[in-house]
């Protein structure tokens, strides 16, 4: 089991998991983001209590992956698999994304 922290606006939103290489993820909010007036971090997560659960991983996160040759180099430089979607985007946790959404690692953060 892998787990990445998910902040909006450099504010703890909830820990994303891979429970299994490949397949079966999760998304749980943190409650305090919860219980404040930030906004859901994408409209197809809204705000809720319940875990949400996918066996792919949610296209929010895809979406933030790099992709064509971007994603051959940096696949081939760190040597990880191309369909590796949550290695990649754990090798790219900590960077700067484009937009409000940020990927950390747990050992990482910055509560």
């Amino acid at each position: 089991m892998k787990q990445l922290n998910v902040y909006m606006n450099d504010c703890k939103a909830g820990v994303l998991t891979e429970k299994h290489p490949g397949k079966d993820y999760t998304f749980c909010y943190d409650n305090e983001y919860l219980s404040s007036e930030y906004p859901a971090i994408s409209v197809t997560l809204p705000k809720q209590k319940e875990v949400y659960e996918s066996e792919h991983l949610f296209p929010l996160f895809t979406n933030m992956l790099p992709e064509g040759a971007n994603r051959k180099v940096i696949c081939r430089f760190l040597r990880i698999d191309e369909k590796d979607f949550f290695g990649i985007l754990t090798a790219m946790a900590d960077k700067d994304f484009i937009g409000a959404v940020q990927i950390r690692r747990i050992s990482d953060d910055r509560d």
